[in-house]
């Protein structure tokens, strides 16, 4: 059975970081497209950064060169390092998984198993 569990999400001032985990059991990280997406109540669901099987990574725009996604093939977690947050980062924030990566940032509703989310707050 696939589950995804995040964990790592809080509170924290702009400029700050923060590093979520998601666990994985069922499947291994490595084998699959993993992902990250973020939600903010009343809009719709947004891709934040993925990585294939083979390791290519995208990111949005906005948080290119702020956010590095990674995955731990000892653990079978997936990680996203967010550096130098902003409000507009606040967020809840989801771990997904999909059979493969379409080519560049894969969309929200494109991935198959998500977990619970990990709420991240940013305040200025």
């Amino acid at each position: 059975q696939v589950r995804l569990v995040e964990s790592g999400g809080g509170s924290v001032q702009a400029g700050e970081s923060l590093r979520l985990s998601c666990a994985a059991s069922g499947f291994t990280v490595s084998t699959y497209c993993m992902g990250w997406f973020r939600q903010v109540p009343g809009k719709v669901r947004a891709g934040v950064a993925n990585i294939a099987s083979d390791g290519r990574t995208s990111y949005a725009d906005s948080v290119k060169d702020r956010f590095t996604i990674s995955r731990d093939t000892a653990t079978n977690t997936l990680s996203l390092q967010m550096n130098s947050l902003k409000p507009e980062d606040t967020a809840m924030y989801y771990c997904a998984a999909a059979f493969f990566c379409s080519a560049g940032l894969v969309p929200a509703y494109g991935y198959k198993y998500l977990g619970q989310g990990t709420q991240v707050t940013v305040s200025s």
